[in-house]
Formats: structure tokens, sequence, C-alpha cells
């Protein structure tokens, strides 16, 4: 008689918030994108922004495009956990969907830049999972935003203007990340997830586990 398969020990945990941040073109929108392909239980905290849509951007995939006065509305009622001005526009991370789906054990994706994440390690740090996406050179940085094809040459130069203050701020990250191959590097982001959704402190359902393995 063969023997029975071995069931898998689903144990409770609360969600995690894994914030990737990067220069604009460093990759880190690719990676996260990728991840959410690969894994059923993470979702994107979509932001709202007051940043004009892009042609391939979808209202309430990408983001919630809202006007100035509705970002001000939503900012200065508390219902954002974070904003931040960024090239001229304002982002912020809706407070409620965030904590309804980490309540319920799912994992929310941050792609927002140092100043969202340092508001989210503020308000929320046992909680936050920080990875910091490097070029491998400013001159690829460069290319990889003129391949886009999405922005014009004027705001290009702003992106890599300001790409050095905010590749300052990396040593504020738990993990830093240097992409010089998509690949290798989706695979050390995807670790990252691994190792601390295993954490001891994120499994609350391990105290009932453990209390019955010793009764």
């Amino acid at each position: 008689m063969a023997a029975a398969a071995p069931q898998s020990v689903k144990i409770a945990r609360r969600g995690l918030m894994l914030v990737i941040s990067s220069p604009s073109g460093a990759g880190k929108s690719t990676i996260a994108r990728t991840l959410m392909d690969r894994d059923q239980h993470i979702s994107l905290s979509v932001s709202v922004t007051t940043r004009p849509r892009r042609q391939s951007e979808i209202e309430g995939v990408h983001y919630h495009f809202v006007s100035q006065r509705e970002f001000e509305r939503l900012r200065d009622s508390d219902s954002l956990l974070e904003w931040a001005e960024v090239h001229g526009n304002y982002y912020g991370t809706p407070r409620e969907a965030v904590e309804t789906a980490m309540g319920e054990g799912r994992d929310m994706l941050f792609d927002i830049d140092w100043q969202g994440a340092q508001q989210l390690q503020e308000k929320m740090s046992a909680d936050v999972v920080s990875i910091f996406i490097l070029p491998p050179t400013m001159a690829e940085l460069q290319s990889r935003l003129h391949r886009r094809a999405e922005d014009t040459e004027e705001v290009i130069q702003t992106r890599l203007n300001n790409s050095r203050a905010e590749i300052a701020h990396w040593r504020e990250y738990d993990y830093v990340i240097v992409n010089d191959d998509l690949n290798s590097a989706f695979d050390a982001v995807q670790s990252i997830v691994k190792a601390e959704r295993l954490r001891r402190d994120r499994r609350h359902g391990l105290f009932d586990f453990v209390e019955g393995l010793i009764a």
C-alpha cells in the first residue's frame, strides 16, 4: 500500500510590505511585475498620483490617476500611508487596502521612491522589507531610459539629474542589489521574499502550532 503524501503545514502569518526602490530606469518596475506574475501571494499596492497617464498605463492597474485637489484631500484626511513629490508630481499609498491585505496574510508590493520608503519605515517598520536596486553604471541607466521611449528628452534629463540624489539613500534599505543582469537581480529579490516570510515574528500561527507539538 502506497504511503500517503505528506500534508504541507500551513502556519498563519501577517503579510509583509515589500518596498522596491531605484532611480528611474534601474529596473524596479520590471522586477516588481515579474515577481507578481510568478507569486500569487503578492499584490501591488496601487498608488495614487497626479502624474499624467502614459499611453501604456491602465487606470487602477498601474496607478489611480487623480487631480491635485483630490490628492490633497486624501493626504489631509490621513488616508495615505505615505506620499511624496517626485519630478514635480505627487504620489501616495492608500492606507485601507494595505492594512486589510496584510491582516489577511497577503504581501503588498510597493514600487516607490526613497521618500515613501522612509515614511513607511517610520509608521510600520516591523512590517517593511526594503530593497534598493542599483544600475551597473550611469551610462547604462541613461541608455535604459532612452530605450523605454516613454518620456521626452527633457524628462529623461530630469530623471538622470535626480538619480544621483536618489542613489545616495541606498544605505537606508535592508537589501541592495546591482541590476547588471535582470534574471540574477530577480532571483535575489525572490530569495529575500522567501526568507522574510519565514521570520518568526511574522508567523503568529507558530504559537498555536508549537503548543500543539508539545502538548
